[in-house]
């Protein structure tokens, strides 16, 4: 066994490899860019070496510089984690050439897996299943007008090296195309150096299944059942589970055989994936193997009580697996969710910050993999992902309903994130039911998160907890305020709560408690909107400035996400974000006479969502713009976004051009 271990990577997955390092008594060292000298991670490991400034390609992939600190360090072994080098084979030969081992499968593997046109032939050969399409690198425009032509819209533009959705568009006419293969090729070049692309037939409503290998240096090889990943937006994973709903047992079997057989045709050996893609009928296709540890191996983790980095490391060190295929196997459900620092009502681009406020929720069967804590920096350099919250139980039901009262405890303040998103994800009719598709975010949600309305019963709930925090507030106050012993406050009963744009007449009155705090509440809408009245019975744990308030509402329990604001709380819970202001029946009345405020009109400029190098402008001061036309494209976060024009104008004036580095909000353009 390997006495030090370099992780070559950053943010969770590092801190997920330094635990079971740990666990193990193996020592550990951590690699960083200037930007991350204060990450979690380098304070976890027992050694830190900087690699040089912010940009990957500056630091976390130079592979000479951490070659050079695995030597100087002592470390025997390097565990690349995933993205920056994970899949690169001149990083696994250089670290051969200095005599230290690679956590991963062989060079050739990575070499044949990692271009997806030679891992369609592979695949080919080995008999599995492949999507229809034209397994060759693109020479051009013409050409892939042409096979397109051939193939049938729609068809996939996909990125020969790399993954993690960067380099792939779907062109669903010819007109999609154009545009589609340019920023494909562009994104594969900045994110892999590599701007070859091909093409495939697009399968309308499929599902991502992946299958997790593993093998050993001795020639045995297993799959660990598959993970359900259709969950996904704009091609990257949202929320994963294991197993998946969809399939059947011959189904399942016939998956993890192919995949074993395709692992066995390259001479595989530790943890690994093969993702497929399954039509309606559960006809299954090939889509590319990933050779290293994925995002989404926790779920994997959870339901087979293996640890997959535990078992490279092993794998890495020369020993057998100690289990056979009969020995798998899968108990009960497990569900992640992905939490992204992004701003979903600007159509998920990422938020960059420090973290004000960062608290993990704890509960049966949860767990949480993060790279921060609080007062960490979201910087623009590397991907936004924050953290992966993860649920386990006895069945799908019960899992997802971990996962989602673990989100409505997850306490994040400081950068704009995902989670209300991923709350309504799992509460939405068609997840609960297991009614999966790959476009499953774009057909139920759009290109935008704005947050959920909430429904009569949660409005009636969401009152009555406001009204209950204030009427709490109210005798912390009392009880603080100098008066004589013996006084007792006179508390108002009858309230108004404003929730959006609608009133809410709220009666609440205390019962008695020997702990925490109980209220009789009638609920019902002001000047007849709404639902009907209702009454609830409400148990409240929740003391004044805590984040975090859990209810007990007629017999049924929620966490509910408390932050004080002017005259009321802003209040968090399944996916829904409003603000609630409590007000007295006078207070109530004369609010209503206040004039409404006009926010500026800000049509008239394209502002910069958020920091990034501006890639290309596509239009020049003086010319007229169509709804929906490029106007700029701005790299951020290792992903290129197109700016279009929300509706028709003309260009009055353009602030930046190609290479400008640009703030958030900054103004881009001006239009007449």
């Amino acid at each position: 066994m390997f006495r030090k271990i370099l992780i070559a990577n950053r943010g969770e997955i590092a801190c997920r490899v330094i635990r079971t390092c740990r666990r193990l008594g193996i020592a550990t060292v951590a690699v960083h860019s200037d930007a991350d000298a204060d990450a979690l991670h380098v304070r976890l490991a027992d050694e830190a070496i900087r690699l040089g400034p912010p940009a990957a390609a500056e630091s976390y992939l130079r592979i000479d510089r951490i070659v050079e600190a695995a030597v100087a360090t002592g470390a025997e072994a390097v565990h690349p984690g995933y993205g920056f080098l994970s899949e690169n084979a001149q990083f696994a030969e250089a670290l051969a050439a200095a005599d230290i081992a690679f956590i991963g499968p062989p060079v050739g593997a990575i070499q044949a897996m990692g271009d997806k046109i030679e891992s369609k032939r592979l695949a080919l050969a080995a008999g599995v299943s492949t999507v229809p399409g034209h397994a060759e690198p693109i020479a051009g425009l013409d050409e892939a007008r042409r096979i397109a032509h051939e193939i049938g819209y729609p068809v996939m533009i996909k990125a020969a090296a790399g993954g993690g959705g960067k380099g792939m568009r779907v062109a669903l006419d010819p007109g999609d195309l154009k545009e589609g293969l340019t920023r494909a090729q562009s994104e594969a070049r900045s994110s892999f150096g590599d701007d070859r692309v091909f093409l495939e037939k697009f399968i309308s409503e499929p599902r991502h299944i992946e299958i997790q290998v593993l093998g050993d240096q001795h020639g045995t090889i297993l799959y660990l059942g598959e993970r359900e990943c259709s969950i996904q937006r704009r091609h990257q994973k949202v929320i994963e589970e294991a197993p998946s709903p969809f399939l059947d047992a011959t189904t399942r079997r016939a998956m993890g055989e192919q995949a074993v057989a395709l692992a066995r045709a390259v001479g595989y050996f530790s943890a690994g994936t093969v993702e497929f893609i399954v039509d309606g009928a559960r006809n299954f296709y090939f889509l590319e193997m990933n050779t290293r540890l994925q995002v989404e191996h926790p779920v994997t983790e959870l339901i087979t009580g293996l640890d997959l980095v535990e078992q490279m490391i092993k794998v890495a060190a020369g020993e057998r697996l100690g289990l056979t295929q009969a020995d798998v196997r899968l108990d009960g459900w497990a569900v992640e969710a992905r939490l992204y620092a992004e701003d979903p009502s600007r159509g998920f681009l990422p938020s960059i910050g420090r973290l004000k406020r960062y608290a993990l929720p704890t509960g049966d069967g949860v767990r949480i993999d993060s790279g921060v804590v609080e007062g960490s920096e979201v910087t623009m350099f590397y991907d936004p992902m924050l953290a992966k919250a993860c649920a386990h139980g006895p069945d799908r039901a019960t899992a997802i309903a971990r996962l989602a009262d673990a989100l409505d405890a997850f306490y994040v303040r400081g950068v704009n994130h995902n989670l209300a998103f991923l709350s309504a994800l799992l509460h939405h009719r068609r997840f609960q039911a297991g009614d999966l598709s790959t476009d499953f975010i774009a057909a139920e949600f759009g290109e935008r998160f704005e947050g959920l309305a909430p429904t009569p019963g949660l409005r009636n709930a969401l009152a009555a907890i406001a009204v209950a925090l204030r009427l709490i507030e109210d005798e912390r106050a009392a009880a603080i305020s100098g008066r004589l012993p013996g006084w007792q406050p006179v508390l108002a009963r009858d309230w108004v709560v404003r929730l959006g744009d609608e009133d809410v007449a709220v009666s609440a009155q205390r019962q008695p408690a020997d702990s925490g705090h109980r209220f009789s509440v009638e609920v019902a809408a002001a000047s007849g909107q709404g639902s009907a009245a209702g009454q609830v019975e409400l148990a409240l744990d929740w003391r004044p400035g805590e984040p975090l308030a859990r209810a007990l509402l007629d017999g049924k329990s929620a966490i509910v996400q408390v932050e004080a604001c002017t005259e009321g709380y802003r209040l968090v819970h399944a996916g829904v974000e409003l603000q609630a202001l409590v007000r007295s029946l006078k207070a109530a009345e004369f609010a209503a006479r206040m004039p409404v405020k006009v926010p500026p009109d800000l049509s008239r400029f394209l502002l910069s969502p958020m920091p990034g190098l501006i890639v290309s402008v596509a239009v020049a001061a003086g010319e007229e713009v169509k709804a929906g036309q490029e106007l700029a494209v701005l790299e951020a976060m290792k992903m290129e976004n197109v700016l279009r024009a929300e509706r028709d104008g003309t260009v009055a004036g353009i602030e930046v051009t190609a290479g400008t580095t640009v703030a958030a909000d900054q103004v881009l353009m001006t239009f007449a």
